[in-house]
């Protein structure tokens, strides 16, 4: 008899989020490569967009479709309605999922979801009103209905568990990682030169908004006194002139700023394999993306203390604490002259950060969520 394992990927037919997206296509490529004798993988998807979406994931066993479209799947799941979904052993790489009373012990349903970032419950106010009602809403089900539910780190599972004590010891810790292959391309320089990017720059992937410090960060580069280009990484289409005012705030001239939004990985790698640093000023409860994509390269990585980053980037760089911004900014600054101080010192910074990249996988994420089921 063979064990289905069916993975919600509504984010692979309607993305809203690149880096829910690529998380949800790099976990079901492991979950397929992972699976045990016996077990197998199938999609659960809301209908609409493409059936080659799929394809990046490769090996599954089938492709549900939902009668409804993401939006309105959203909409059902939030009041617990009827979705076609179904039961069975249902992994989601979100909150998006069918979190209705089942019957785990006689028919063997489960359902697990997973929760990334903790801003719809801290930092509502930086989303949009029904956004964070949704995701409000959607973890209450996950209180009463949830078989288990998923945290990237033990800092974030802490918190979870202070914001949704009902969730009692049903929290499991599983890490994401940087994509599988993760690797600077052969063309790098070439890449960076279709994006219109220097080569040697400090590299930040944040945007406009207050909680990803972007402020600290550019206070930081100024007060290092290195006097390199400046990268910023994922601002969202729109925010450009934010993200060039607070630049300007800090003192920092237009010439050395480039911008760039979401880039596929290929490009993203390529950005890395320019970098001679990433600064990472924000201290959200989220977990940190594009930190990982650092230490899985060996690049220096400058970043502020905080519960979650200290817990990811442990060993494999520098982490400075302030009690202000200003303080934050001094320390970052320092940090970042010093580790760009020497090529010595640059270069033993990214050898920590390589070796503390190679603590995280996809491929083991995949085998603690088939253990995780296995249990349930």
């Amino acid at each position: 008899m063979v064990a289905t394992l069916r993975v919600v990927l509504d984010q692979l037919v309607a993305p809203t989020e690149p880096e829910l997206a690529e998380a949800s296509r790099e976990l079901a490529r492991a979950l397929v490569v992972g699976a045990p004798a016996g077990c197998e993988v199938e999609a659960i998807a809301p209908s609409g967009g493409a059936e080659t979406a799929f394809d990046a994931v490769g090996g599954l066993a089938g492709v549900r479709r939902t009668a409804l479209p993401r939006r309105e799947l959203a909409a059902a799941l939030q009041l617990g309605v009827g979705t076609g979904i179904g039961g069975g052993m249902i992994h989601s790489p979100s909150l998006f999922a069918p979190l209705v009373r089942h019957d785990r012990v006689h028919d063997h349903d489960q359902t697990v979801v997973t929760v990334w970032d903790l801003r719809p419950w801290e930092l509502s106010a930086e989303l949009p009103r029904g956004v964070a009602a949704w995701h409000k809403a959607m973890l209450k089900r996950a209180v009463k209905h949830a078989d288990a539910v998923v945290a990237p780190t033990h800092s974030l599972a802490a918190r979870l568990l202070e914001i949704a004590p009902g969730l009692g010891d049903r929290v499991r810790v599983i890490a994401g990682a940087a994509p599988s292959g993760f690797t600077v391309p052969m063309d790098e320089v070439g890449r960076r030169r279709e994006l219109g990017l220097p080569e040697g720059f400090v590299l930040i992937a944040a945007g406009a908004l207050a909680s990803e410090g972007l402020d600290a960060g550019f206070a930081a580069i100024a007060a290092s006194g290195v006097d390199l280009p400046l990268v910023v990484l994922d601002v969202e289409d729109g925010h450009e002139p934010a993200v060039a005012e607070l630049a300007s705030a800090a003192g920092i001239p237009e010439r050395r700023l480039h911008v760039r939004g979401v880039l596929p990985v290929a490009d993203r790698a390529a950005v890395f394999g320019g970098a001679v640093a990433l600064v990472a000023p924000s201290r959200r409860a989220a977990f940190p993306w594009r930190v990982v994509d650092a230490l899985a390269l060996g690049v220096p990585v400058i970043a502020a203390s905080s519960a979650v980053h200290d817990e990811v980037v442990f060993d494999g760089g520098v982490l400075v604490s302030g009690a202000d911004a200003a303080s934050l900014a001094s320390g970052m600054g320092d940090a970042l002259a010093s580790a760009l101080g020497s090529t010595a010192a640059a270069d033993r910074l990214g050898v920590l950060a390589g070796d503390r990249g190679r603590a995280f996988s996809w491929r083991e994420a995949a085998d603690k969520v088939w253990a995780l089921h296995a249990e349930l």
